[in-house]
Formats: C-alpha cells, structure tokens, sequence
C-alpha cells in the first residue's frame, strides 16, 4: 500500500474514531447531488446555452468588476464557513455524518452560509461571462437546492439532533 494510500486510510479511520457509538458512517442526509456538482451543471447549462442566445447582463465595463466583488465574498465565506465546520470537528462533507450541530460564526446568520457561498460564486463567474442565460440557469438550480439537498439534510439534522436544532432552525434563517 502506497504512503499516500495509507494516510487517507488512516485518516478516515481517525474520523470514524471520533464519532458517537450512534452515529454510523451510513448516517448521511441522502442529498440528489453533491452541491459543487449541481453548481458545475447548471453553469455549464447556462454557459452552452449563452452560446445559443447570447445576451448580456451588464455593460461591459460594470459585469467583470461587479462579478470579482461577488467572487471574493463567496471565496471568504465558503472558507469561514468551511473552517467553522472543521474547528467544531463535524464532517464538512454532506456524505459522510453530522457529527455536531455548528450554529456560530456565519452559522448564527445562516442556516446554509456554504449554499449562500456557493450561490455568490456562481453569481460572480455569472456575471464575469457577462450572460444572462448562466443567471436565469440559476433559479431552477436553487428550485433543485432547497428541495432536494436542503430539506434532506435539515430532516436528517432534526433526526440527529431534535430539540437543539429546531431552536437554531427558529432562531436563524435558511439563507439570510
């Protein structure tokens, strides 16, 4: 076994380790899709169909500054929020178990702070290609995301951890 095979080995033993007698490495909320894939889909969806009916946002000069801004605060958000997941020692991956509820830093605003991340990213390579077609591919996108990954996982985080998550549920908003 390589050296590098080996380390991965030891390091998803080393998760496993960590988690509760009750919590299985099956335990997972049974998304449709991984998140970044359904993002790359509907970009490309977007992107292949600007090529049929190209249309722009934004004037040329506005889109690419207007898209870098909404490109830096995802990048910041995704990495507060995904360094959040891992200083509380929970999965940050959505197949594998929840092994904590996090509900600070960008989690006390937002149920889903890496969604809004992913969201602002998708909105800036939107609007740095300046089309029109990669922002209405958006909308069935987050039809998909709410219903098919969000809902999933905020049943399975209600099974695991009941009472202390539908507080944070009232108390906190999905997006905003």
């Amino acid at each position: 076994m390589s050296a590098q095979l080996q380390h991965r080995v030891s390091k998803q033993r080393q998760r496993q380790e960590r988690l509760p007698l009750n919590v299985s490495t099956e335990d997972h909320p049974g998304v449709l899709a991984p998140a970044p894939i359904l993002y790359a889909g509907a970009f490309l969806v977007g992107t292949l169909s600007h090529e049929l009916f190209p249309m722009p946002i934004l004037p040329l000069g506005m889109a690419p500054l207007t898209g870098l801004a909404l490109l830096c605060s995802g990048a910041v958000l995704a990495v507060w929020s995904r360094r959040t997941m891992e200083s509380a020692g929970t999965n940050v991956n959505p197949s594998l178990p929840a092994t904590t509820l996090v509900i600070t830093r960008p989690y006390g605003f937002s149920r889903n702070p890496m969604y809004m991340a992913r969201t602002l990213l998708y909105l800036g390579l939107g609007l740095l290609v300046n089309a029109l077609c990669v922002l209405v591919a958006l909308v069935p996108l987050l039809i998909v995301m709410h219903h098919k990954v969000i809902k999933p996982e905020e049943r399975d985080l209600e099974a695991k951890f009941g009472e202390a998550y539908r507080q944070y549920r009232s108390r906190v908003r999905r997006w905003l």
